[in-house]
């Protein structure tokens, strides 16, 4: 048996999951660094001492690159115990109107609660419907290319996962990723840093609430006269 198959089945399960939290990485490339890393068999105890310095140094600096937060979130995961992890909220109803001036808004995520996952390799988005007084999420994108579909482009595949939506909640983005995004009318926000979709939405509520910029009064369905009117408050 070799050490792959020797995984506990929830130690192989965060594996994968951390692994779709750092970008261009999949199970088997995650599963060499640590190797190097910490040696075989890998187990519980030897990833509970992995510290962030020796995973960006290991394999000759394989993940040196990605940003030090990804990072770090993909080591809470591995060190986490899948069974005590919030579960995400339930999917809710939504027809159009239900919620005036509220915008729509998909988040980057791999496990539901947080901002966690590269454009180009989180598992799901996240879709909320966010208005100054309420937010519910209204549906759950997998990102997934269905068997039998050819894509040439991965990225506008998962671009129009999204097109509905005005903004873009993301941990990390590519830039030829990012002007495809922004080419669909969708607005990318990077965060500095992995967060949590609740707070996120608090954040959103409040600009919402009070004086939003002129594109996201836009994106609101303020009237061109109002947004001036937000612009002219925002500048002074």
């Amino acid at each position: 048996m070799n050490s792959q198959a020797a995984l506990s089945r929830e130690l192989a399960l965060r594996i994968g999951l951390a692994a779709r939290a750092l970008p261009d990485t999949d199970a088997k490339r995650l599963l060499s660094v640590l190797t190097d890393c910490i040696g075989l068999p890998i187990t519980e105890e030897k990833i509970a001492g992995i510290n962030l310095k020796t995973l960006k140094s290991a394999l000759a600096g394989e993940f040196s690159d990605v940003d030090d937060p990804l990072l770090t979130h993909a080591l809470s995961i591995l060190k986490s115990d899948l069974n005590t992890q919030t579960k995400a909220p339930e999917q809710q109803t939504y027809s159009d109107g239900d919620m005036p001036g509220s915008i729509r808004i998909a988040c980057a995520s791999n496990d539901g609660i947080n901002v966690d996952g590269h454009f180009g390799s989180c598992s799901q988005f996240m879709i909320y419907q966010v208005s100054a007084e309420e937010a519910r999420l209204i549906g759950i994108r997998n990102t997934d290319i269905p068997d039998g579909l050819e894509v040439d482009d991965k990225n506008v595949f998962r671009a129009e996962l999204i097109q509905d939506c005005q903004v873009l909640y993301i941990a990390s983005v590519g830039g030829p990723a990012a002007a495809k995004i922004v080419k669909l009318g969708i607005h990318p926000m990077k965060l500095p840093g992995i967060e949590t979709i609740a707070d996120i939405i608090d954040q959103l509520q409040s600009v919402i609430a009070g004086t939003p910029p002129p594109w996201l009064a836009k994106a609101m369905g303020v009237e061109a006269t109002d947004r001036f009117h937000f612009e002219r408050e925002a500048t002074g």
